[in-house]
């Protein structure tokens, strides 16, 4: 696909969940259905990964093969590279290169924190290895070393490759800083619509995994992001709360979406939603968010 650049990078992106078999083996079938199915649904564009996608627990060979899934999905599409090691990172980025995406997205190493100098060396390897391919920086709350919205500017200037930010976004004093880097900026999907009124550009949606064509339907919506945030505040908060990670919590809405076989189970030891919960929220979001479920997807 022709690469992505910061004025090209919008919308809602929907992210690959693995399926997994009894013994945390990916189930490569229940994975190609799910490919399947995106490739279907109006989401501006497909990618792997991230956190959902547990990227951390995957070996070389997995990320490739979930890679060869992604490329040959006949949607726009960006593959996470990210890794908390630099040197494993980085072969994963020329890697994906390879594979001729849109964007590969990339993370700072991640066992100790880096200072600016590093950060900026790091991207400008990932750069060189990605021969070309733009790059996205991943920079969660809970990553190691915080990426400050100044330092964003920066690092844009020197790495002309770095095209966007993934991000839980900021106030309106932040998004003033941020948008002088001239990044696409993308935050989560439960925020995008007020966000979207202080300058971000789109979404590596969290609400594409309870509902992808719905998530993009009612991406702009005030009052849906309200009601999101109930039904969050009902189901998916006391499970934060309880301990359950991130990509348990993307499942468990993939799983009350209902949109796909993707199951709610986590690879060990991190904990999986039950199916009890799922059946408790299923009503709840059909009721209050009907917006996501006009149709089937």
């Amino acid at each position: 696909m022709r690469p992505l650049a910061a004025d090209s990078l919008r919308g809602v992106w929907a992210t690959l969940l693995l399926p997994l078999n009894a013994d945390d083996s990916i189930d490569l079938n229940r994975l190609e259905a799910q490919v399947d199915a995106l490739r279907q649904t109006s989401v501006d564009g497909l990618y792997a990964h991230g956190t959902a996608g547990e990227f951390q627990t995957l070996t070389e060979d997995e990320f490739d093969r979930v890679n060869e899934l992604l490329a040959a999905a006949g949607k726009p599409f960006q593959v996470g590279a990210s890794h908390p090691s630099a040197q494993l990172q980085l072969s994963r980025v020329r890697r994906a290169a390879a594979l001729e995406p849109g964007a590969i997205q990339v993370i700072v190493p991640d066992w100790l924190p880096l200072n600016p100098h590093e950060v900026l060396d790091f991207l400008r390897q990932a750069a060189d290895a990605a021969g070309g391919v733009p790059l996205v920086l991943y920079n969660p709350p809970h990553a190691k070393t915080q990426v400050s919205a100044r330092q964003l500017t920066e690092l844009a200037a020197a790495v002309p490759s770095l095209i966007g930010l993934k991000t839980a976004g900021g106030d309106k004093a932040w998004f003033d800083e941020a948008t002088r880097s001239g990044l696409a900026i993308f935050v989560p999907g439960h925020f995008l619509a007020s966000m979207s009124l202080l300058g971000a550009h789109g979404s590596y949606s969290n609400v594409a995994a309870l509902s992808p064509n719905g998530a993009v339907r009612t991406a702009h919506d005030l009052d849906v992001e309200r009601r999101i945030a109930e039904f969050f505040a009902a189901h998916v908060v006391p499970l934060q709360k309880a301990g359950l990670s991130n990509p348990a919590l993307d499942k468990f809405l993939a799983a009350v979406g209902g949109w796909a076989d993707v199951g709610t189970r986590v690879r060990r030891p991190m904990q999986s939603a039950t199916a009890e919960q799922v059946e408790a929220a299923r009503p709840a979001a059909r009721s209050l968010l009907p917006e996501l479920f006009q149709d089937s997807w």
